[in-house]
């Protein structure tokens, strides 16, 4: 059984022998037995790929999360035994706080634990940690789902911004209405619509699809358009920070900026994380912090404890 999840779960038969420590002919062998009791194929294999046949996949279905706690055990007994945290860590993030966050923190991650294997996915789409095999996700809000543990890294507010030559030729708007009749670039979501803006007028919330001077459905184009002076933009606080603070962005519509939405840090709530997911969690909730990510009028300072020589690996992670 173990064999098998492994095998469905890294898509190879000597990807599987890795994880569990033993040879692809052993995993083979172990797989062929459990074929021959349950009188049917569990995987189609070719030279090139190894996958599920349709009763392959009902098995993994109804076995995967029983296993799945056998695996958890033995890997808690394998990081007390064992010492350094090893192994592979599945992590995925939106693409934006991925790219322009997670993905440089990374470097110093590994200089600490360079036996733990380290695999990103960006994607802006919900994170399914079960269909995914995701360790880790980084979201932006919380996730719906009573499994999941959603731990808040920073806040996240979103602002609306403006280059200063955007401001000298077509003014800001004062209300929110005054957005008819400015420039506006939107953002399109992974599902395809497009993002609506959001304020919070008279204590309630006001939510306001622009027509827009041009569309992206990538964050950093919507960040170039409103730096190059093409229009206005609402964005998280993270990407605007340095902008706002080097003054190649003004903020606008300050006074009716939308609650907070938070960054997250979520996991699958178990009684004993694997030791390379407790790690990875506790080093990147002190690096994120510990970033400047601190805006003029948007984020509240945010104080860090962290010593000295984590600061420095930080640094050189992300330098």
């Amino acid at each position: 059984m173990l064999a098998f999840i492994a095998v469905a779960t890294e898509g190879s038969f000597a990807r599987a022998g890795d994880r569990l420590g033993i040879g692809r002919s052993a995993v083979s062998r172990s797989v062929q037995k459990l074929e021959a009791q349950l009188g049917t194929r569990l995987f189609l294999r070719t030279t090139r790929s190894t996958t599920l046949t349709g009763e392959g996949e009902l098995f993994y279905r109804n076995c995967h999360s029983g296993v799945q706690r056998i695996v958890q055990a033995l890997e808690d007994m394998h990081d007390l035994r064992e010492g350094p945290p090893r192994g592979q860590l599945r992590i995925s993030a939106t693409t934006g706080f991925g790219r322009r966050i997670v993905a440089p923190l990374l470097n110093g991650f590994r200089a600490r634990y360079p036996e733990i294997a380290v695999d990103l996915r960006l994607d802006d789409r919900a994170t399914d940690f079960s269909a995914d095999r995701i360790d880790v996700a980084f979201r932006d809000g919380r996730l719906d789902d009573s499994r999941v543990i959603a731990k808040q890294l920073i806040p996240m507010p979103m602002l609306l911004c403006a280059s200063p030559a955007y401001r000298r030729t077509h003014g800001l708007p004062r209300q929110v209405e005054d957005l008819a009749g400015h420039g506006c670039v939107n953002f399109r979501t992974a599902s395809g619509r497009i993002f609506e803006w959001e304020f919070k007028v008279g204590g309630r919330v006001l939510k306001h699809l622009p027509s827009s001077s041009c569309t992206f459905n990538d964050d950093e184009l919507v960040l170039q358009a409103v730096l190059d002076g093409q229009g206005i933009a609402q964005m998280a606080g993270y990407q605007v920070s340095a902008h706002l603070r080097a003054g190649r962005l003004v903020e606008c519509l300050a006074q009716y900026a939308p609650d907070d939405r938070g960054h997250y840090l979520c996991y699958l709530s178990r009684q004993q994380l694997p030791a390379r997911i407790r790690v990875f969690i506790d080093y990147m909730t002190g690096a994120v912090r510990a970033l400047d990510l601190q805006c003029a009028t948007g984020l509240a300072p945010m104080t860090t404890t962290l010593p000295r020589g984590m600061r420095e690996v930080i640094a050189a992670g992300i330098g």
